[in-house]
């Protein structure tokens, strides 16, 4: 069993805190992604998992054994990093099988391992191939095939793909997607891309500091961020924040946003709200453009930025920037005035000064 338990970690260099007590549970096969900013502290947490650095305070385990004083070999853990970390004058076969040659295992067991791992990522045809006659892509796969090679528990991604092309970042975040699928070990990933994240991992860890934020499924967080934080970063285009109170208008109670623009509330809205301080969430795609009979607000067209899939508006309304995510095909001018209508149903609110998800039922579910 790989399951990893990290429990309290705290790690500090110097006076800086890069972890201030981090507790997450990783089950046995699962691909957990962890996501922040520059310098939120998770590169630390993978190095203190691969016995890189050492832990100020707290615990980690791998498949239940306590591991805090172990050195990266007897963890028994693979790490993948963003510079492919393989010998120039090594074949293919060499580097891949380098670990196990290492201790001192049979030639033919290094031999099936690597055979095994080649047909696993497509390397069959490049075995004999030194690393400066292959692409990026086809270095990123040998350094996966010998993490492999070494059968570990633990599989750990350092930003693997931050020096690929967009194109090739695509390929590669699905080969190691199926990899996972078919070998099911424990695996992850650390990365600056929240999409990455979301379409590759089961659970993500957003962090922020040297905390951790929010875990959960990439739909959960999408759905149900836990704050603006996590709202704003999980998500691309990122969601819209618009500071305010909640008011009474119209048929039924209505946003005011600190410029003066109304925006719509889902009538499950507590009227214990009413005048509070609060961040108004409205996700691009939840806006509409929408016939002058049905709109809530108007605004102003700055930019269109297609996308081919969809259309990115980037509008005025009442001096707020709102980002608009449509897929309909539309003639559409900058310096036009345009209707738009929030989805109330899938509006979130925050509390202001913490930044937390306010609960109220009904409301972006």
């Amino acid at each position: 069993m790989a399951v990893v338990g990290i429990q309290e970690v705290r790690k500090t260099f110097g006076s800086v805190a890069a972890l201030k007590g981090v507790s997450v549970h990783i089950e046995d096969g699962e691909f957990v992604a962890l996501v922040g900013p520059s310098g939120c502290g998770k590169s630390t947490l993978l190095r203190l998992i691969a016995g890189l650095e050492d832990i100020t305070g707290g615990q980690i385990s791998i498949g239940g054994r306590v591991v805090n004083e172990l050195t990266p070999r007897e963890r028994n853990i693979a790490m993948v990093f963003q510079n492919y970390a393989l010998y120039p004058h090594m074949t293919v076969t060499e580097n891949m099988g380098f670990s196990m040659r290492l201790k001192k295992a049979p030639p033919k067991t290094i031999g099936d391992n690597v055979s095994r791992a080649a047909g696993i990522l497509g390397l069959q045809a490049l075995l004999e191939r030194f690393p400066g006659q292959l692409s990026g892509g086809q270095r990123q796969r040998v350094a996966m095939g010998r993490a492999i090679v070494r059968d570990s528990k633990v599989f750990l991604f350092d930003e693997p793909l931050s020096n690929l092309d967009a194109q090739l970042r695509v390929q590669m975040r699905s080969e190691i997607k199926q990899l996972h699928q078919t070998l099911r070990n424990t695996m992850i990933y650390v990365t600056h891309d929240q999409v990455e994240a979301m379409t590759m991992a089961d659970r993500i860890v957003v962090m922020r500091d040297g905390v951790i934020e929010q875990i959960g499924a990439p739909l959960d967080l999408y759905d149900r961020p836990a704050n603006t934080f996590v709202a704003s970063f999980i998500g691309s285009p990122t969601m819209n924040l618009i500071p305010g109170t909640v008011g009474a208008g119209g048929s039924g109670q209505m946003f005011a946003a600190d410029t003066g623009a109304a925006l719509p509330l889902s009538g499950a809205v507590s009227k214990a709200l009413v005048g509070r301080r609060l961040v108004y969430g409205i996700r691009p795609e939840n806006i509409a453009v929408a016939p002058d009979k049905e709109t809530c607000a108007t605004a102003t067209l700055r930019l269109i930025e297609p996308t081919g899939s969809d259309t990115h508006l980037i509008l005025d309304a009442s001096g707020i920037e709102v980002l608009c995510a449509i897929r309909e095909r539309m003639t559409l001018s900058p310096g036009q005035t345009i209707a738009i209508r929030p989805d109330p149903a899938k509006v979130h609110l925050f509390d202001e000064g913490t930044g937390e998800r306010i609960e109220t039922d009904g409301m972006s579910d």
